[in-house]
């Protein structure tokens, strides 16, 4: 294995890096008696080492350790190269950051004060989920976060030689934890372990992220020309804002009960406490200097008696401390009235009592009295770089850290409202014809069906429990803590309307002139079906007086300009169910007719993104993302879901953390203007992508269609293998049932990804592409020039581009062989290479150059992968091969090498940094 040299010589540091990491791993092993295993470290030995070697757990555990090192020395060297890019260029030089993005701008000839205006509606909401796509636990990759810190300290250079042997020491303890610690789930993890890990994204790495997106904003805008103290001055930050689905997206997942969402909720809004009351306190000590308390401005002063008044014993002691720094005091008072307080047992507990704050508004008030105060004594330079940013990230936590979405499945509502009508006796004969009328008619009236929820069957009892938990929440706090009520495979009106009468019956309506919802309904459309439908649904839903009242009472409530109707699209199955061009086209098209519909009846369109890690569901890099977005489309406020090893690989280290969250907001904020100002709509690129779409979704069919496509898919793909694997909580399928329909995208995705086809995110492009050739070459030649020119274009073509990089014959051939029947392996493996071969010829003629030349880096650190993972595709081939043929003395043994294939499972997706 020779790769190592080459990177070294071609790229650099981060191979160096990596060769050290690998040195102290391989001393580490010999400490351990490991002899044999310190001999058959990849990058470090000859492959022939591994030719007679059968692979047992540790040569997996090895493999998959050393894969986990190369992801991090890529990660730290992609962040100190655009250190060294910004230094040596210029702060604009990195494409998709904020001083880019502003530079951008003004060659739009868009003004300072147009780009205030806007940045000050921008919202941007990454939403955490727990899909079973992160195969690494916890403590995992706490030790690997740690190990990155330790790297990070040699780039320092004020470390003497005895600090560096030290520091060396120290990475070989965590190697060793590294080694000793089983890095998959033995158990499937339950819901609150997902939690806790999202948790310290939340309370660990975002809050101090925050503050660093907002200072390199004040940077870019200053290099830009600007002036930043109309930024400051105008707090004309764009919003970040936070949400998860773990404890909430209950859709095919029974583990998500009502008590399980009240216990989120809670412990959700004891870390926003926390986090709070952290930030205040550096606050406090920041305006520790003297300044007697009679001599406070009159606002503040008034305000602080007020406080007193309300907390009066509670603040005696501070009083009598503190009176001498005022300002310090007065911060102090505002921390004793968070509902927070050290309990039993010396932990962080929610309290209520008297005096303490119950909304985020109140105590954004008080630091606004605050900075109105430090204003008038002239103390500028403490509001904007110690107050404004702790308002700044009030603004984003508030008091419930992240807002939970909750999500169903629409045949679930729609049984659960069924089971309702029947047990109030009010229509005896509901089906499906009487439906929608019954539904129309009762949404004239704020009576519910029932007046006890007991003795209901399942259905309906599960609805009813945890949408009484949210109308809890609602009565005792407020709604801030709750976002969207996402309604999965929205097939009509009635579905969305279902959940208003449901609402209705847990309380969440009351009468208006209409019937109106305190919840935001959402529609989630996941199928290409679904979003054909999409624009037609949502015209007849916005139509309906209820909806438009209930979405005015949100726009009041949320102190928004405009009423916003957000609209979930899905990635995933819309690629599981058409393929790769068909999502493409669908998704867009869906989007631009959307966005008319909600301009005909006055409602901004906010869309949720529901994206996976994968290109087949929807990854890509999140800058040229939002530059590929169909013109029109972006108003500013957009969600994005964020899983499984998405997380860790965007925000596990901080440095690469703060650099997604300003491509996202940068994102946002470019090209809500541009759509808004100059970019014209990309009507030939539509067109195109029009027609591949629809030609792409007939091949696709036609091989899921094949009699014997099936039985290859589960012969030729651990799928078996992944539908038993530990990495998340929820089951595989939907509903339990052996079909594909039921079958989730992510182990659909994830076992065409482990075995090296990839067809979900290139089938059918060849042929789609020869066809466009030869029935329109002025087409054809049209594509070629927006390759160039076109971002949309650009997007599509170069994640196909990425995901046929990953893709390889030989290893494909090799899973090929696991199928019994030669008709069966045949028929399929034909269809397969032919089509591959055709997509990489026409890519390459579309692309030109290439992939060692136009991505470099890309190209090498696939190459240096690829050996490798042929000797991790070859062990896991054979233990498949004996785990489907054999008959074992005992389960015991079957179950040894059930976990041998699942660890395998992860080396493979350390190695390719992607699951599903």
């Amino acid at each position: 294995m020779l790769q190592l040299e080459t990177l070294k010589q071609n790229l650099g540091k981060p191979y160096y890096d990596l060769e050290f990491l690998l040195i102290c791993l391989k001393e580490v092993l010999l400490e351990n008696k490991e002899n044999e295993l310190a001999e058959c470290i990849p990058w470090l030995c000859a492959s022939s080492k591994f030719e007679e070697i059968q692979f047992e757990r540790k040569h997996f555990h090895l493999f998959s350790v050393t894969f986990q090192l190369l992801n991090l020395v890529e990660t730290n060297g992609a962040v100190q190269n655009r250190r060294k890019t910004e230094e040596k260029n210029t702060l604009s030089s990195i494409n998709g950051l904020w001083a880019n993005s502003l530079q951008h701008l003004k060659a739009n000839t868009i003004s300072e004060d147009e780009i205030l205006e806007a940045m000050g509606k921008i919202e941007v909401e990454p939403v955490l989920t727990a899909h079973p796509t992160e195969a690494k636990r916890p403590v995992v990759l706490k030790k690997y976060r740690e190990l990155y810190l330790l790297l990070l300290q040699r780039e320092n250079s004020m470390y003497n030689s005895f600090e560096m042997e030290e520091n060396r020491e120290q990475i070989k303890r965590l190697l060793n934890a590294i080694w000793h610690i089983d890095e998959f789930y033995m158990e499937k993890p339950n819901v609150e372990t997902e939690l806790e890990n999202v948790l310290h994204y939340f309370t660990n790495v975002f809050p101090e992220i925050i503050g660093i997106t907002h200072r390199r904003l004040l940077q870019a805008w200053k290099f830009n020309g600007f002036n930043s103290d109309k930024l400051i001055q105008n707090d004309s930050f764009p919003m970040i804002k936070f949400g998860s689905w773990i404890g909430g997206d209950r859709d095919g997942h029974p583990l998500v009960t009502a008590e399980l969402t009240n216990y989120t909720l809670k412990k959700l809004r004891l870390n926003a406490f926390l986090i709070l009351k952290n930030e205040l306190l550096k606050l406090a000590e920041e305006l520790s200097f003297y300044f007697d308390l009679n001599q406070l401005p009159k606002t503040i002063s008034d305000r602080f008696k007020e406080i007193v008044a309300l907390n009066g014993n509670q603040l005696k002691s501070l009083v009598r401390t503190n009176k001498k720094e005022a300002f310090k005091l007065y911060v102090l008072a505002l921390i004793a009235r968070l509902p927070v307080d050290i309990g039993k047992g010396q932990v962080f507990e929610l309290i209520e009592k008297k005096g303490c704050y119950k909304h985020q508004e109140e105590l954004i008030d008080d630091l606004l009295i605050l900075k109105k105060g430090l204003l008038e004594i002239e103390e500028e330079s403490l509001v904007y770089h110690s107050l404004m940013p702790v308002i700044q990230k009030t603004k984003t936590f508030g008091f419930h850290l992240a807002q939970l979405d909750i999500r169903q499945n629409s045949a679930y509502y729609e049984k659960a409202l069924q089971q309702i009508i029947q047990a109030s006796h009010i229509l005896e004969d509901y089906n499906n014809e009487n439906k929608t009328q019954l539904i129309h008619q009762e949404l004239k009236s704020n009576r519910p069906f029932i007046n006890a929820f007991t003795q209901l069957p399942l259905e309906a009892q599960n609805v009813l429990d945890y949408l009484k938990v949210v109308k809890n929440h609602f009565d005792k706090y407020s709604g801030s803590a709750l976002g969207s009520f996402i309604v999965s495979m929205t097939r009509n009106v009635d579905d969305l309307l279902t959940v208003y009468l449901l609402a209705r019956e847990a309380g969440l309506t009351f009468y208006d002139q209409t019937l109106i919802s305190k919840i935001h309904v959402v529609p989630l459309f996941e199928t290409i079906e679904d979003l054909i439908a999409s624009p037609r649904i949502l015209e007849e839903y916005l139509t309906i007086p209820e909806v438009q009242n209930s979405l005015e009472y949100q726009r009041g409530e949320n102190k928004q300009s405009r009423k916003i109707q957000e609209v979930m699209i899905g990635y995933s199955d819309s690629n599981k169910d058409g393929g790769i061009l068909a999502s493409t086209w669908f998704l867009f098209q869906a989007q631009k007719e959307l966005t008319e519909v909600g301009k005909r009846h006055n409602v901004d369109i906010k869309f949720f993104h529901g994206k996976g890690g994968s290109i087949s569901r929807g990854a890509g890099p999140v800058h040229w993302f939002f530059r590929s977005l169909p013109h029109g489309t972006l108003a500013g406020k957009i969600k994005m879901t964020e899983q499984g090893e998405t997380i860790e690989k965007k925000y596990a280290n901080k440095g690469n953390a703060a650099y997604n969250l300003e491509l996202m907001l940068s994102g946002s904020t470019l090209n809500t203007l541009l759509h808004k100002h100059n970019d014209k709509p990309e009507n030939a690129a539509a067109e195109i992508v029009e027609f591949m779409g629809i030609e792409g979704k007939k091949l696709y069919s036609q091989l899921l269609q094949n009699e014997h496509f099936l039985e290859f898919f589960r012969q030729a793909t651990p799928i078996d293998v992944i539908e038993q694997s530990k990495i998340g909580s929820r089951p595989s399928r939907r509903t339990g049932k052996p079909s594909f329909a039921d079958l989730r995208a992510i182990p659909w995705v994830f076992s065409w990804s482990q075995s090296r086809y990839h067809i979900t995110s290139w089938y059918g492009v060849g042929s789609t592409l020869e066809k466009l050739k030869n029935e329109h070459p002025d087409m054809f030649d049209t594509l070629k020039q927006l390759i160039k020119t076109s971002h949309f274009i650009r997007y599509v073509f170069t994640n196909i581009d990425t995901s046929l990089a990953s893709t390889d014959e030989k290893i494909m051939a090799s899973y090929a062989a696991l199928v019994n029947k030669p008709e069966v392996r045949e028929t399929i493996m034909n269809q397969v290479m032919e089509e591959l071969h055709k997509t990489r010829s026409y890519l390459q003629e579309l692309l030109v150059l290439p992939m060692d030349v136009r991505r470099k880096n890309h190209f090498y650190s696939t190459s240096l992968r690829a050996e490798v993972l042929d000797i991790l595709h070859k062990n896991q081939i054979r233990i498949l091969k004996k785990w489907r043929e054999t008959a074992y003395d005992s389960d015991d043994d079957k179950e040894k090498d059930l976990n041998l294939l699942l660890i395998s499972v992860n080396a493979i997706s350390n190695a390719m940094g992607t699951t599903g």
